[in-house]
């Protein structure tokens, strides 16, 4: 079963992340949903797959009315991103998907129209949330060629989908990285595949480094805080990805 987790609050302001599901079918990849409310303003980021929705919604009712969230945002087009969309949309007619431009004609085969989605370019957007503002990022070909990540700067928080995702083992269910030479193994792996562009890759840690960082939130995985998020942005920075590494890569 998911449950919901506060990792920031600060007033009207609160970051909730739905955290993995220990008890969830071994053929599906574990995912990690994040709630920001500002005010009456209510943001789900890569709400999940169809078959997790009663999951996701679940756990959100413990903590708010989910009928209330009034926006999402999918950092890409995967199935276990934003393939609930449609079941959200039956609860929220009304409620608006933020996501690149690539995908507002690809999504709609899961659900929502050109209405209900909309469409991010590719140098990214600030979105006013409450009384705050969170910037949609570019990190495009990180995995996917309309890819991106969404920047609180006053909680300090940066949402990365699948970058700095882990791959963690069966009772391995910790929020946050508390060994990171540890946990980094599990993510290795995934990121030498399914990262498929060392210029992208480049480009983007030079950017995330210049960002105030307190956590990094990825999809997959536990999160990365304090010192460690520096330690994984030069991680990445160092690590070989894409085609070249296709061989002995899971």
């Amino acid at each position: 079963m998911k449950k919901a987790h506060t990792i920031y609050e600060q007033g009207s302001h609160r970051w909730v992340m739905i955290a993995r599901d220990p008890t969830k079918k071994g053929y599906l990849i574990d995912t990690n949903e994040y709630l920001i409310s500002s005010d009456d303003d209510n943001l789900l980021t890569d709400p999940g797959g169809s078959e997790i929705f009663p999951a996701v919604f679940s756990a959100l009712a413990t903590i708010t009315d989910p009928m209330k969230i009034n926006r999402l945002f999918a950092s890409h087009q995967d199935p276990d991103i934003i393939s609930s969309l449609a079941l959200w949309l039956d609860c929220t007619p009304q409620l608006r998907c933020y996501i690149s431009r690539l995908w507002s004609t690809f999504v709609p085969h899961f659900g929502g129209d050109d209405h209900s989605l909309v469409p991010v370019p590719d140098q990214g957007m600030t979105l006013p949330l409450g009384s705050r503002e969170v910037h949609l990022i570019p990190a495009h070909y990180l995995h996917s060629s309309g890819n991106l990540h969404l920047y609180d700067p006053d909680a300090r928080i940066l949402f990365t989908g699948d970058v700095g995702a882990a791959m963690l083992p069966e009772g391995e269910d910790a929020l946050y990285v508390t060994n990171f030479d540890q946990h980094i193994r599990y993510a290795e792996g995934f990121h030498r595949r399914w990262m498929g562009s060392a210029e992208a890759k480049h480009d983007w840690c030079e950017r995330a480094a210049k960002l105030s960082i307190d956590m990094l939130c990825p999809q997959h995985g536990a999160i990365y805080q304090g010192a460690d998020v520096m330690r994984f942005i030069n991680w990445f920075a160092e690590l070989p990805v894409g085609l070249s590494t296709f061989r002995g890569a899971r």
